[in-house]
């Protein structure tokens, strides 16, 4: 495996303000070594685009982190039409968190250390 550092904040930061860009990430984790974006991306994107930086709102990164990407897909996998919505008889990922203390607490070290301040998360919802 190998990790490249090439892309610079600010560049990411005018791909995640982008009304174009989804948020997604395609990292992966095997026994325990991987990118720490694999667990990160969606708690550096509400905690530091969103918080700090003020590079969007955060009900817009919510909507690039769910409905963005599933609307993508629905024309080649039509069951994405029931992703990304929270509403009756749609399949629903939910997490709770303070968006005061949001925060990417993956590293190199420890690229599954959970985020801080998830406060309840449920999968599977129907």
């Amino acid at each position: 495996m190998v990790i490249i550092h090439m892309m610079p904040d600010d560049t990411v930061q005018m791909a995640v303000a982008s009304p174009l860009t989804a948020i997604a990430s395609d990292g992966w984790i095997r026994d325990g070594k991987g990118h720490p974006r694999s667990a990160g991306t969606y708690t550096r994107v509400r905690g530091g685009y969103v918080r700090e930086k003020k590079a969007i709102s955060l009900m817009e990164a919510l909507r690039k982190m769910t409905l963005m990407p599933a609307q993508r897909l629905e024309s080649l996998t039509p069951t994405m039409k029931n992703k990304g919505r929270v509403r009756v008889d749609a399949d629903a990922d939910l997490a709770i968190f303070d968006p005061a203390r949001v925060a990417d607490m993956a590293t190199y070290a420890e690229p599954t250390k959970q985020p801080e301040s998830l406060l309840w998360k449920a999968v599977g919802c129907k």
